[in-house]
């Protein structure tokens, strides 16, 4: 029913204009749509995420983004001014973690919602 369907993760902020500057400049995404409640971006391989102003989900994965190169990434991101984070489960050393297969790394957006970055097999993939 549903498994031809888009799906958008839609993640709340408290302040747009400092969203907008952190989705846009900082990671780099590219404004699809901007209404006075929400804004939705552009993703890679046809994704998309959509900003809206509510209350953060703060302390929680709300996205990833699947990634090929997640050392280059974490030093483009940092030079970006985007902080990453550590963890001791799973234990991150210079901010990535093993997780199985694949290797993981997490930065927070200014209201705190957490996003991962994943450098490895991509589930269901061929």
């Amino acid at each position: 029913m549903l498994d031809d369907a888009m799906l958008v993760p839609t993640v709340a902020v408290t302040d747009l204009d400092r969203a907008k500057r952190f989705f846009g400049e900082q990671l780099g995404l590219s404004m699809l749509d901007e209404t006075p409640f929400a804004v939705r971006y552009a993703a890679g391989k046809g994704t998309q995420v959509s900003v809206r102003r509510g209350q953060p989900n703060v302390g929680q994965t709300v996205a990833h983004f699947e990634v090929d190169d997640l050392d280059s990434l974490i030093r483009d991101l940092t030079a970006r001014g985007v902080t990453f984070e550590e963890y001791e489960t799973p234990k991150t050393t210079n901010f990535i973690a093993q997780v199985g297969p694949a290797r993981g790394a997490w930065f927070k957006d200014p209201d705190g919602n957490v996003f991962g970055l994943r450098e490895g097999p991509v589930p269901g993939a061929s």
